[in-house]
């Protein structure tokens, strides 16, 4: 059983372990080294009502997290929010990001968020089929732009509206 849980103080340390895992395995992150807590605390909000961040449990195991950031630091924006989820390695490929991204959708719209964005290096492919599959549509697709591990990588942008 998948239960999804707000983020605590507490919770920053395992959440760090698993983006970290991401930033020196995959482009899944463009971070080129491990971050400290307090960098995460800049993008990944605790007790926030717009922007909510959850820890992803089965079985009361802590299998990952997802969560709702600011678009842009611009007030014209607070409609928009961007969002992410981290798996576990050995937690992929088995439907729980098709069931967090419902469950950030469903806060989302709780928030009063209309828009939400899913930014993703353009080899991600099995997050590509992710939003794809839930029905996001690709609006952008920046070339070259971003470069990890000696690659130079595109960027895709995915955007769902929620109030349609």
């Amino acid at each position: 059983m998948i239960e999804f849980c707000p983020v605590n103080e507490e919770d920053l340390g395992i959440i760090k372990g698993i983006y970290d895992y991401y930033i020196l395995n995959s482009t899944a992150t463009f971070h080129g080294r491990e971050i400290s807590i307090g960098e995460l605390r800049e993008f990944l909000f605790i007790g926030n009502p717009k922007y909510p961040s959850f820890l992803i449990k089965e079985n009361t195991e802590i299998i990952g997290y997802c969560f709702l950031t600011q678009y842009k630091k611009r007030q014209a924006y607070n409609r928009t929010a961007e969002l992410s989820i981290y798996l576990k390695p050995g937690s992929t490929g088995k439907g729980i990001g098709a069931i967090a991204l419902k469950f950030l959708e469903a806060a989302a719209k709780m928030a009063g968020i209309h828009v939400l964005i899913g930014t993703l290096s353009s080899d991600n492919c099995a997050s590509i089929r992710l939003f794809e599959k839930m029905n996001y549509e690709r609006c952008a697709h920046f070339k070259n732009i971003g470069e990890k591990f000696g690659r130079i990588l595109d960027v895709v942008v995915y955007e769902k509206e929620l109030d349609g």
